[in-house]
């Protein structure tokens, strides 16, 4: 047991009217936003334990082909490596060998999970393959389904379609 108090419950009504307030200064009309000044997402770029685990699970379980394996020239010896994950994006991983960066860690600033776009029938096949696979996941909704990578990173795959989440759009 922690000797530590339970966090005080947030107060969802002021939590809520935050949000209005943000959405009412902030949230322009789909018509009226402006162009946004990026392309879209090259790469995000996790952090993998063991190039070759790696590879197996997200070319093999999740069927994201690599597509490079470089070096990486921030840290001698490291690779950084790139998987296909449709539309142009890539998912890119380095790894760090002697460089004890610990385990896995959701933290402020970090990542809190990484939801990927996949056709629903792929979806499907996908959830399928991680049962197989025996990959602990959680599916959400009917569209979407949480699993850890073997350095446990959260995955989400969701079969909305890019620009849609449960129906509703986003972007």
């Amino acid at each position: 047991m922690s000797d530590q108090p339970a966090p005080a419950a947030p107060d969802l009504e002021a939590i809520e009217a935050t949000r209005d307030r943000i959405r009412e200064q902030h949230l322009k009309p789909a018509g009226e936003r402006p162009a946004s000044s990026a392309r879209g997402l090259h790469h995000t770029a996790l952090i993998s334990s063991d190039v070759e685990t790696t590879v197996r699970f997200y070319q093999d379980v999740l069927g994201f082909p690599l597509t490079e394996l470089i070096d990486n020239r921030d840290y001698p010896g490291s690779s950084h490596f790139f998987f296909d994950i449709g539309n142009g994006n890539l998912l890119a991983f380095f790894d760090f060998p002697g460089l004890d960066v610990g385990p896995y860690a959701e933290v402020l600033g970090g990542l809190h999970h990484c939801a990927i776009s996949v056709d629903p029938t792929r979806w499907e096949e996908l959830v399928k393959r991680l049962e197989e696979a025996g990959i602990d996941h959680e599916v959400h909704s009917g569209v979407s389904v949480y699993f850890r990578d073997p350095d446990g990173a959260r995955i989400e795959l969701i079969a909305d379609p890019l620009g849609e989440m449960y129906g509703q759009h986003v972007l």
